[in-house]
């Protein structure tokens, strides 16, 4: 059968499986089991498991349950209550004020959690309230929360970085760190467009008629937050300083979470049953889904069809700039349908050949690939962080989306700044190789 007949039949089964509502992993199975059939492939069965297998059965993946399991713990302390009260006292002289909560909050969390959606509802469900009550301009209250919810899959420890890394075959680890500076520009980019706007509406800012602390008063109220932001510090630290793998970090984060978790007293027999199991189930479906991204890679392999479109892009001529500019409007037209794993491991196994032969650096795509992702957690019709926003504040999705189109525009240019200079992600693990 011709290469475009195939592209149209694992087309229509593919979204007329996914608007059935079918599970995204289950989709991922059937697409490769019809291309293994119309290959006229007899070994299908004996396919299956050992591809399966070979792509769960990995020391590597074993990160992903630990790190969630981790900021399902940490999630279930009193993180999230004393994350207002331990930064707002500084926040007094910067403009903006509490609007800067959403975007510190969201980047100590996201830490914590790894997850976008986690993220948003965390921080939201938290802030939402106590900035409306202060009569916060209801535009940069949603747009700080969309746009900053997103870190969750940019700073480590983040789940869709170990998903991509298992896909790719490329150290977590190294991902890991290579996450750090973009997220912390980002972080920069929020704050600063935030501070921006709040000069030139002075009006719509309402004044904080709260004494000025003093130092030690704030170190006291921001006291709860050292030990969960030194855990933080001690897991990428061992990463980076080589004294850990990401697998052994992930350990000693849950180890370090258990311990706060009894030490501040949050930690009890239901709490530590729930945390397990809602890190169990997470688990389960990402590893499911990174199964059937397997399954379906192997199946697109027997197609040819990866090799071709690898071949018809170089053939094109197309320098590394002009293909990163189609993948980013690929990405995020994907990004209107689908959500972030989603495309992550549904497009892997295609887009990766084209990458490798045009000799772009795996490790900066893998960051590339985020940032383009956490864009499309902002994108209507599916953004994720929309529909978690619309369901914290029952606000018009099509207003969300309004609220968050400058963060889109922001993370756009976070993409434009690491595509002209590529260092941003690459500077940190190339130090942490040379040592």
């Amino acid at each position: 059968m011709e290469i475009t007949n195939l592209v149209i039949i694992f087309a229509a089964v593919l979204f007329s499986a996914l608007m059935a509502g079918i599970w995204v992993a289950a989709t991922l199975f059937l697409v490769a089991f019809v291309a293994l059939v119309l290959n006229e492939n007899s070994n299908i069965g004996i396919l299956f498991a050992t591809t399966t297998w070979g792509a769960t059965a990995t020391w590597t993946l074993a990160a992903l349950p630990l790190f969630i399991w981790m900021g399902e713990i940490l999630f279930r302390t009193k993180l999230s209550e004393d994350l207002f009260h331990g930064i707002s006292p500084w926040l007094k002289r910067i403009p903006g004020r509490l609007l800067h909560i959403n975007i510190l909050g969201c980047t100590i969390f996201a830490a914590v959690s790894g997850s976008s959606a986690a993220t948003a509802a965390t921080i939201g469900r938290m802030t939402h309230t106590e900035l409306k009550k202060r009569h916060y301009p209801e535009n940069m209250m949603i747009g700080t929360l969309a746009g900053s919810g997103t870190l969750g899959f940019l700073i480590p420890p983040s789940i869709i970085l170990i998903v991509y890394g298992v896909s790719a075959e490329v150290s977590i680890s190294r991902l890991f760190i290579a996450g750090v500076l973009p997220g912390l520009m980002l972080v920069v980019l929020f704050m600063g467009y935030t501070a921006i706007w709040s000069l030139f509406n002075k009006d719509k800012i309402p004044e904080d008629d709260t004494p000025s602390l003093p130092l030690k008063e704030k170190l006291y109220l921001t006291r709860r937050l050292f030990p969960i932001m030194g855990l933080i510090m001690f897991v990428l630290g061992s990463i980076y300083a080589g004294w850990a793998t990401a697998t052994e970090a992930a350990a000693l984060g849950v180890f370090g979470a258990l311990t706060l978790s009894l030490v501040t007293g949050s930690l009890g027999f239901e709490s530590f049953k729930m945390s397990l199991l809602g890190a169990t189930r997470t688990s389960c479906m990402i590893i499911f889904i990174i199964a059937g991204a397997a399954f379906l890679s192997l199946a697109m392999g027997f197609t040819g069809i990866p090799r071709l479109l690898a071949e018809q892009i170089s053939g094109m001529g197309l320098s590394p700039l002009m293909l990163i500019v189609i993948l980013t409007l690929f990405f995020m037209l994907l990004g209107c349908f689908l959500d972030g794993i989603s495309i992550v491991v549904l497009t892997t196994s295609i887009i990766l050949p084209m990458i490798d032969r045009s000799g772009i650096d795996l490790l900066w795509f893998g960051i590339y690939v985020v940032l383009v992702v956490e864009m499309s957690q902002i994108t209507p019709p599916v953004g994720f962080n929309l529909f978690v926003i619309q369901g914290l504040t029952k606000i018009n999705i099509l207003s969300i989306a309004r609220y968050a189109l400058p963060f889109f525009l922001l993370l756009m240019l976070a993409i434009v700044m690491l595509t002209a200079f590529p260092g941003i992600a690459t500077w940190l693990p190339d130090q942490m190789t040379s040592r």
